[in-house]
């Protein structure tokens, strides 16, 4: 008890600071009801969110409103304060859990970022065997004493302008936000349809990983 003599009352004290927390504001997927009920169909059919990425995309190939990256699917299932998706729909992914659990390699790496990694193993197959273009495949050269570095990104399908290599000017640095920014300014002179999915190495320049996928749309694996 206090030393003013009042007990204190937990249940009562969770309401007020629950009450005092902001409300979070919708993500895209609450603020479309087009591409809510097209996710939830989706999800309903058993498609997983990355199947349901790549649909979106095939077939509202100049709305970039209805283009989602898988995590944003995951997040709207199985964070309910998100307001978005349906809880009861993870019943419908194929692992049917109703809580996520972490990839052991993912969870293994968390602490390098951060924000989780999404590994390399989950990347879509038609990225791991090349068949369709538009992802690509990136890393940092940095110069003599670290001084100076240049990023390349490099198209993986062979069908595509021949393993088509475009190089990432940073001047002066080449932390975390100045690789985030130059990398977001070069996706966007590709057309969507040229710009899926980006694989990058570990390095600590790519701390930004999730802010560069939210303004972009494009996931990044590691």
């Amino acid at each position: 008890m206090p030393n003013g003599g009042w007990p204190y009352r937990p249940y009562a004290a969770q309401r007020r600071a629950d009450a005092r927390e902001p409300r979070r504001k919708p993500g895209k997927i609450g603020q479309n009801p087009r591409l809510r009920d097209f996710l939830q169909d989706h999800v309903t059919r058993r498609w997983s969110p990355e199947q349901i990425c790549h649909a979106l995309r095939a077939r509202f190939p100049d709305q970039s409103e209805m283009h989602v990256v898988h995590e944003t699917i995951y997040q709207a299932l199985y964070d309910q304060g998100r307001g978005e998706l349906r809880r009861e729909l993870t019943r419908a992914l194929r692992t049917g859990r109703a809580i996520r659990r972490p990839h052991r390699h993912s969870a293994a790496r968390r602490v390098r970022f951060v924000h989780p990694m999404v590994m390399i193993s989950e990347r879509p197959a038609e990225a791991a065997d090349r068949a369709v273009p538009g992802h690509w495949e990136g890393g940092l050269i940095v110069g003599k004493n670290n001084g100076s570095a240049i990023g390349t990104v490099v198209e993986r399908s062979p069908l595509a302008s021949t393993r088509y290599l475009m190089l990432v000017h940073l001047l002066r640095d080449h932390g975390a936000a100045a690789v985030r920014n130059a990398l977001t300014e070069i996706v966007q002179t590709l057309p969507p349809h040229l710009m899926r999915s980006l694989t990058w190495d570990q390095g600590i320049e790519m701390a930004s990983h999730r802010a560069f996928t939210i303004t972009t749309d494009i996931p990044v694996y590691f």
